[in-house]
This record gives structure tokens, C-alpha cells and sequence, in this order.
């Protein structure tokens, strides 16, 4: 895979058609519109959830089955890149997601590093915890990925992401 690119639900389309992404995981609320992207790209995954960090009644939290569907995904794009993610905002599923994927794909020690190039990226960027605490359990990175997002610490407040790229 040549990059992760990030982006908000409303760029999909625009940054699609420019970098021809063979993979497109979408990150959606489950009352959202489905989103029609196997159009665009190969391969679309969409898992709908919401973008909470602790279980509350009537929504659907981040679960470690949705870790390994995310997780899937991005190995089966590896080879086929560039891999898009999106979520509604893309603040904090998204970026997750990324984050996520690519301490998959870069093994286990540079995590820290990879949280610093978020950042750098997407200094609005708030990956949703729940989601890193469940990928560095299931990658048994013994909360080396939820230190990591943690010592980047939030992002600055904004409605919308912008897209960016990680390299991996």
C-alpha cells in the first residue's frame, strides 16, 4: 500500500477520484445514509458505529469484532493501495482507524513515532480511544498504541477534518 489517506465523509468522492484508491473503509453512524462507495473503488467495507469511547444505551460503541474488521481490511489492501478511510467529521474514527492499520503494518516499538506523524498531519485529529485500547489489546502491543494517542493528547476543535496521508 502506498498511503492511508484520511477525510471527512463530504471529500470522499473528490480525493477518490484523484488518488484512485483500490480500498475505501467507511466509518459511519448507523442512522447515516449508506454511503454507495463500491462504485468508486474495488473493495468498500462500511461499519457502522458510533464514535463514543464508553458503552451507553441505544448506541452501538466500537467493538473488538469491528477492530478485526478494520484490521482485515487494511491487511487485504496492503498490496493493492492506496487505502481511504472516512468517517463523518474525520476527527476521530478515521484517524483511529489509520492509526490503527498502520502500527499493523509497521509491527510493534514505533508507535509512539506514528502518533507523533498523526499529529503532524492532522492537528485536529482525536482518535477515538476505545477503538485505539481495543486494537492494542487485540495487537498485544501492552498499551504501548493507547499511550501513544494519549501523549499527543486532543486535537484542536474543528467541525471538519481536512484529508491527509500516512505513509507506511
Amino acid at each position: 500500500m502506498s498511503a492511508i489517506i484520511v477525510c471527512p465523509l463530504h471529500d470522499v468522492e473528490a480525493i477518490a477520484l484523484a488518488r484512485r484508491p483500490s480500498h475505501i473503509l467507511s466509518l459511519i453512524s448507523p442512522s447515516a445514509e449508506l454511503t454507495r462507495f463500491a462504485q468508486i473503488a474495488p473493495h468498500h467495507l462500511e461499519l457502522r458505529f458510533n464514535d463514543i469511547a464508553d458503552a451507553r444505551d441505544g448506541l452501538i460503541a466500537p467493538s473488538q469484532d469491528l477492530v478485526r474488521d478494520i484490521l482485515a481490511f487494511g491487511q487485504a489492501a496492503q498490496s493493492a493501495g492506496p487505502l481511504l478511510i472516512h468517517c463523518w467529521a474525520g476527527v476521530s474514527r478515521s484517524p483511529a482507524a489509520a492509526f490503527i492499520i498502520a502500527c499493523q503494518m509497521i509491527g510493534p516499538g514505533l508507535e509512539q513515532a506514528l502518533a507523533h506523524s498523526l499529529r503532524k498531519r492532522a492537528p485536529y485529529a482525536t482518535p477515538n480511544p476505545l477503538m485505539i485500547e481495543l486494537a492494542d489489546q487485540f495487537l498485544d502491543r501492552s498499551g504501548s498504541m493507547t499511550r501513544a494517542v494519549n501523549g499527543i493528547g486532543r486535537g484542536h476543535d474543528t467541525a471538519w477534518g481536512s484529508s491527509f496521508s500516512l505513509r507506511v
